[in-house]
């Protein structure tokens, strides 16, 4: 076997290759990697987010998908463990797909540095399938050949045409709640545009949007009908409604915002021992209350 000095200059060995390989990620890829190292100051995870190769034209870069690299210490001799994080306009088939690819490089490469390979493998697949395969979260359809559609700033995607519906049907809302408020609640800073699907705040020209034509799987789709499978299934969700409203269990908002609590004075009450209370939309209006006996309540409702 190897004496406890074999082993120390074979680790050195180990973690020069890695190092070097470490240093030339850096110089190749400067700020679109990251490395962090353990308590011993050796590297131990590489992270960089790809893109698909565009001329470094942004606005046509549909698709990403962060890269993972654990390195375990007998790396280069052995794997990495290696996970695709946060992937934006990419479906299961496209990330099972990855993963075969990614799996059978490292095989290729054991005992070879093979990080860059991995990150030149996926800007690759990215490239040659540089359009998203999810589906629009607006009308849950996919995207067809032909179909304009936009990428937003957080990497979500969807129909120009029903990002636009979706953004003006959003601000009318926005506009009839802020007309039902006082003054003193009403946003100053006026409507946002945020994304359907994590609400971070985008940009858009909705006017642009909506000269889109709709996609070519929503003009093909069949008009809903109401078929005899939903009627019954609404017939059983009614009979379920009536009996949770006679248990209690349905709340009727409107009912409680506009109920009317009246406490008046006691019958037997001495004068100036009367309490007057009035419940008002939500909130208790104290005309008088002083010390009190007995109290005869009533609930009024509009």
């Amino acid at each position: 076997g190897l004496d406890s000095s074999e082993c120390d200059s074979f680790n050195l060995i180990d973690f020069s290759r890695v190092q070097e390989e470490i240093e030339a990620l850096e110089a190749i890829l400067m700020d679109d990697i990251s490395i962090s190292y353990n308590e011993n100051g050796s590297p131990e995870l590489v992270k960089s987010t790809i893109f698909p190769s565009t001329a470094d034209d942004i606005d046509k870069q549909y698709v990403c998908v962060t890269l993972e690299v654990k390195l375990p210490e007998e790396y280069p001799d052995c794997e990495p463990v290696v996970q695709l994080r946060n992937p934006r306009g990419l479906d299961d088939t496209n990330l099972n797909h990855l993963y075969r690819a990614i799996k059978d490089k490292c095989n290729e490469f054991i005992g070879q540095p093979v990080i860059y390979e991995l990150i030149e493998l996926i800007r690759e697949n990215l490239t040659e399938s540089n359009l998203p395969t999810c589906h629009c979260a607006v009308c849950l359809y996919g995207f067809s050949d032909g179909d304009s559609f936009t990428k937003t700033q957080c990497f979500h995607y969807f129909h120009s045409y029903c990002l636009a519906m979706h953004l003006i049907t959003t601000e009318k809302h926005f506009v009839e709640e802020q007309e039902k408020l006082p003054t003193w609640q009403k946003s100053t800073a006026g409507f946002q545009a945020s994304c359907p699907v994590c609400r971070e705040p985008i940009n858009c020209d909705v006017q642009e949007l909506k000269n889109a034509l709709p996609p070519r799987e929503l003009e093909k789709a069949q008009n809903f009908e109401v078929t005899k499978e939903l009627q019954m299934l609404q017939a059983q969700m009614r009979k379920l409604f009536i009996y949770q409203k006679s248990r209690g269990g349905i709340i009727d908002v409107e009912a409680e915002e506009n109920k009317l609590l009246l406490i008046t004075e006691s019958p037997d009450s001495s004068p100036g021992e009367v309490c007057d209370f009035s419940f008002i939309r939500g909130q208790f209006h104290v005309n008088s209350a002083q010390k009190f006996k007995k109290v005869r309540s009533s609930v009024v409702f509009n």
